[in-house]
């Protein structure tokens, strides 16, 4: 037996809950993950941690994508996080879509200015 609520059907949300709880799980894992890679690098080099043991650190192709990758990572779990206290918290849905769009521009940005930095272009 169906019920047609019709036009007092409510939408609320679009059931993102075990996906984005998983999504910030393995987000987070990789961040975790990657802190320890950089941690053992610095811990295992040789002489004092200055500027040339931190460039040296992240001067290898493989650490730059590596390096990019788990910014992906976070730029992705940050979204995620904020999509969702902006679904449950901002009613107004007009407000509720420029924070969206305000977030969505400012992770972009973030990005462009992560390979920027990584690639030094």
């Amino acid at each position: 037996m169906s019920v047609n609520y019709g036009s007092r059907r409510t939408v609320v949300g679009a059931h993102y809950g075990l996906r984005d709880w998983l999504a910030q799980r393995v987000t987070a894992a990789l961040m975790a993950l990657f802190t320890l890679v950089v941690l053992a690098r610095l811990v295992f080099s040789k002489g004092p941690i200055g500027y040339d043991t931190w460039a040296g650190t992240f001067a290898p192709q493989w650490m730059k994508v590596l390096t990019f990758s788990v910014i992906v990572a976070l730029l992705y779990h940050v979204w995620v996080g904020m999509r969702d206290v902006f679904m449950d918290y901002i009613k107004p849905l007009g407000l509720r879509l420029v924070l969206q769009v305000f977030t969505i521009v400012w992770l972009v940005g973030c990005a462009g200015w992560a390979i920027q930095v990584l690639w030094r272009l």
